[in-house]
C-alpha cells in the first residue's frame, strides 16, 4: 500500500534498512514468502506533488491547487494535519483557510502543492473529527499503544 501513497521514498528506504540486518536464512524465507504475496490493483496511480511527502513533518501551511469532484479548480492554504489512505487513494486531512474547517483532500486531485514557508499553528485531530461514513478508521503506530488519532 505504500508504495502508491506520499510515503513511497521513506517506506523503500525503511525496507532496505530492515533487509540489511536480516541474516540469511531469514532473508531467504521471506522474500520466497513475499513472491507468493500479490496485490491486484484497478490502475496505475497518478503522481502527488513532491512537497506532500513533507508537509506534516514540516509543519509548514501548504498552498495547493485542487480539482474537486466536479472538475473545478481552487487554491487553497493549508494546515496539514494527517494522512488517511484507503486503497490506492491517499487524502491530505488538513485545515482548510478557504473553508474555515477540517477537510480531506486527495492526493491525485492536487494539481500543485507548494510551501509557504508559514508555520501552521497546533491543531488537534481526532478520528471523530473526520466525520468518515464508512469503514473503521486504523491508526499506523509504532507505538506500544495505539491511538485514535491519525498521524
Amino acid at each position: 500500500m505504500l508504495s502508491t501513497s506520499p510515503f513511497h521514498t521513506a517506506a523503500t528506504t525503511a525496507l532496505r534498512k530492515v533487509t540489511a540486518v536480516m541474516d540469511q536464512s531469514t532473508l531467504h524465507e521471506t522474500a520466497e514468502l513475499a513472491s507468493r504475496i500479490h496485490l491486484l490493483d484497478d490502475s496505475t496511480v497518478p503522481d502527488t506533488p513532491s512537497e506532500l511527502t513533507d508537509a506534516l513533518r514540516s509543519g509548514k501551511v501548504l498552498r495547493i491547487g485542487y480539482r474537486d469532484r466536479s472538475g473545478a479548480d481552487t487554491l487553497r492554504d493549508i494546515e496539514p494535519l494527517g494522512y488517511v489512505g484507503k486503497g490506492q487513494d491517499w487524502y491530505l486531512i488538513g485545515w482548510c483557510r478557504l473553508r474555515d474547517g477540517i477537510r480531506a483532500f486527495r492526493g491525485d486531485r492536487m494539481i500543485s502543492a507548494q510551501s509557504t514557508g508559514e508555520r501552521a499553528p497546533r491543531r488537534s485531530l481526532r478520528a471523530e473529527d473526520l466525520d468518515i461514513a464508512y469503514g473503521t478508521l486504523r491508526p499506523v503506530s509504532t507505538g506500544e499503544k495505539d491511538s485514535q488519532t491519525p498521524t
